[in-house]
């Protein structure tokens, strides 16, 4: 039975000085960007992580693993157009997804739009189909704290 599947991905990386804050695939203007081995982007990530489970093709540090020189620095919309060719190579398309960024700052509201349309560009999928959420963590834990912003994304996929 081809029922459609679904997939949750969560990222989480560190507020880091000298670097750039990319979230969504979109370069957003701020004091501190995010630690990590590629650009850091825990949005793009969280929605790899979502649509390789919904999949079934294990996670995103299986498929570009962070101790690999390939993935130093890659701009994180490669590893998603590199995620949708691994789905779309097992029969799956992209349905939807559901995202959610949790960070006390910057404000990202005025970026889900930009965020929406180059998610929706890589992915090749209709914009409706992308919903981008921010909020903060009420100033509780390392979010709270300005230590880190999180991303969660929940997908659907459907076999073709």
């Amino acid at each position: 039975m081809n029922l459609p599947r679904v997939g949750f991905g969560y990222d989480v990386h560190a507020l880091a000085v000298n670097r750039k804050l990319w979230l969504g695939g979109v370069k957003i203007e701020y004091s501190l960007g995010l630690q990590g081995h590629s650009d850091a982007d825990v949005l793009i990530h969280a929605l790899c992580d979502a649509l390789l489970g919904a999949a079934n093709l294990r996670d995103i540090g299986f498929h570009f693993p962070d101790t690999s020189n390939e993935y130093e620095n890659i701009d994180s919309k490669i590893l998603l157009s590199k995620t949708m060719n691994l789905l779309r190579t097992k029969g799956y398309e992209f349905g939807n997804a559901d995202c959610t960024v949790c960070a006390e700052e910057p404000k990202l509201n005025p970026h889900i739009f930009a965020m929406q349309k180059c998610l929706s560009e890589v992915i090749g999928a209709d914009i409706d189909c992308i919903s981008i959420k921010a909020t903060t963590s009420e100033k509780m834990g390392f979010v709270g704290r300005k230590e880190g912003i999180a991303a969660y994304a929940t997908v659907l996929i459907y076999k073709i």
